[in-house]
């Protein structure tokens, strides 16, 4: 009950016997830190949003452009990620994972990042965003005339 509310001739009597206003201010206060301790999915998918698939890195295409985060779990403290891979034979897929369980990791609130490779489903690059499409897109236009140009035996 706030103070504000009650008759003026026992407001402040009441709410300092009963402790009703200050008790009010600190519940608040004890929700909001807790809000603000405990990580928010948008903030997991932000982090996400930093790592980089070395072979993608240089294009700045994240695990989240390429369409290799699956799924994202967010209970209380602890972090669960599920990603898929590209191919299983990728040489940088350990690298891969600490990168995301780091960036994770250093989010405000975080306490334990789980970090799980998934092979169903399998990645297609219908998975990837439209951004990371455009971006390894071949510049068809550019290289046509040197194709053309080797085509006819000319040196480039």
């Amino acid at each position: 009950m706030d103070s504000r509310k009650c008759w003026p001739s026992v407001a402040c009597y009441l709410c300092t016997l009963t402790g009703w206003g200050a008790r009010e201010e600190r519940v608040d206060e004890v929700v909001v830190k807790a809000v603000e301790i405990l990580p928010r999915r948008e903030a997991v998918i932000g982090a996400l949003d930093n790592c980089f698939d070395p072979c993608c890195r240089e294009r700045r295409i994240s695990v989240v452009d390429m369409g290799l985060i699956e799924q994202i779990e967010v209970l209380d403290n602890r972090v669960r990620v599920e990603m898929v891979l590209t191919t299983g034979w990728c040489p940088f897929a350990s690298r891969l994972l600490e990168m995301v369980e780091e960036e994770v990791g250093a989010l405000p609130g975080v306490e334990a990042v789980d970090v799980e490779v998934v092979w169903d489903p399998t990645w297609t690059p219908a998975r990837m965003s439209a951004g990371a499409r455009e971006k390894l897109r071949l510049p068809l236009e550019r290289l046509e005339p040197l194709r053309e140009a080797r085509l006819r035996g000319e040196s480039a």
